[in-house]
């Protein structure tokens, strides 16, 4: 999943959801029926279908359901399926006890009645970074706790800056990093690679250098906003970037990173495998902010909620799985399973002492920001689409940023 994890964003309407899927993860079925004749037996749904019986995970499922004294069955479903199957229980009352999803639809569940706050389960969110919470923030109630965070950053080609004469410690910010283009397009190599399609992808992966303009989502418009998406245009139109990044997936911005011949490339947690295999020596920078500092760069992973269930007396043992799966040791495991970060200080340090490399991508998930926090819950997939739809229009040269970005704040308003 994670060398291509899926981003689903949902808008529920009555019964319906229209899905705007972004980043790719491989299908998986299982049994859908929500609860077993045997009161003793606890459903849990989650979006890793890659996880078959007898893995790491589902032993730890196994494992916190005999610590509960209830026995586990579990389904793991592809992510786009999930929020429709979920929405579909909740509807004739066959909810999951335990639900793992990806947190951009959680708003959307909240809204729509599913969920339970944790004012309700008492689920304890003391320890999580706050930022990564704000995810799972609606109304100013919380609906669950995050499992685990990835988010994006630049990974360089260590070889190529050397070539070019590049320092990686000069580049702090949106100024010096052009420079740094500049200098290795002057050497023969290429500068930047990134994911610029027109999905949700697109929108995760502009969201960092939008934030890091000082641009906020109700304002798509603003000269904060139109500077971020000239940088862009500005970089394609010197040949600091390639044209096909407007029809590149992470996964094929990857692939051209692989080559060797690009300095950077913008991309996620979930490459660190294949940056490994990738045969040249690279680092990780988080995406510096327009002015310097780190950018805040979109969350991705899931949370564990616990969603509304008719028998109430369900939700002690629910409670007792959940924290069971986000205790230290277990988020831990999980987290390096996935390749994510964790949601707790206490167990980031302990990934960064176990591999001094993950440093940079803590750092990342620190300033990182929920796409739906500040309040924008269901609001978030139509600005987010209306975003991708102007970096198209900018990056193909059929409208200027400014022209773009004004037509796609006029068409969410």
């Amino acid at each position: 999943m994670h060398s291509s994890s899926r981003r689903l964003l949902a808008t529920v309407a009555l019964s319906t959801v229209v899905a705007v899927v972004g980043t790719a993860c491989s299908s998986g079925a299982g049994s859908t029926d929500a609860k077993d004749a045997d009161s003793g037996t606890y459903t849990i749904w989650d979006p890793y279908p890659q996880f078959a019986k007898g893995s790491a995970w589902t032993k730890l499922l196994d494992k916190c359901g005999t610590q509960a004294g209830v026995k586990i069955q579990r389904t793991g479903f592809d992510t786009s399926d999930l929020a429709n199957k979920t929405l579909l229980a909740a509807q004739q009352g066959n909810s999951p006890d335990v639900l793992i999803v990806d947190n951009p639809v959680v708003s959307t569940l909240a809204e729509a009645g599913v969920l339970t706050t944790t004012d309700d389960n008492k689920l304890d969110t003391s320890k999580v970074d706050p930022n990564l919470l704000a995810a799972g923030q609606s109304g100013g109630k919380t609906y669950g706790t995050p499992i685990g965070a990835n988010t994006l950053a630049l990974y360089y080609n260590k070889e190529v800056l050397k070539e070019a004469g590049v320092d990686i410690a000069s580049v702090k910010d949106w100024k010096s990093l052009t420079a740094a283009l500049a200098k290795v397009e002057k050497a023969g190599k290429k500068g930047i690679t990134f994911s610029a399609i027109g999905t949700e992808e697109g929108s995760f992966q502009f969201l960092p250098w939008f934030w890091g303009s000082g641009a906020q989502l109700t304002e798509l418009d603003s000269d904060k906003a139109v500077s971020a998406l000239s940088l862009w245009q500005d970089w394609l139109k010197k040949g600091y970037a390639p044209n096909s990044v407007i029809n590149n997936t992470q996964t094929t911005s990857w692939q051209e990173f692989a080559g060797g011949d690009y300095a950077f490339a913008e991309n996620g947690t979930w490459q660190l495998a294949n940056a490994e295999k990738a045969g040249f020596e690279y680092g990780v920078l988080p995406i510096p902010g327009s002015d310097g500092g780190n950018a805040a760069a979109p969350t991705g992973g899931e949370f564990v909620t616990l969603p509304v269930q008719d028998d109430t007396g369900r939700y002690t043992t629910s409670q007792k799985l959940a924290t069971c799966l986000t205790s230290t040791q277990n988020l831990y495991d999980t987290d390096t399973t996935l390749s994510y970060v964790a949601p707790t200080t206490e167990v980031q340090n302990k990934q960064v002492a176990a591999n001094a490399d993950l440093k940079a991508w803590v750092d990342a998930v620190k300033a990182a920001r929920g796409r739906t926090s500040d309040d924008l819950g269901t609001k978030y997939p139509k600005i987010s689409e209306q975003l991708w739809k102007a970096v198209q229009s900018a990056l193909s040269g059929s409208k200027s940023p400014k022209d773009a970005l004004t037509s796609a704040q006029a068409a969410v308003k």
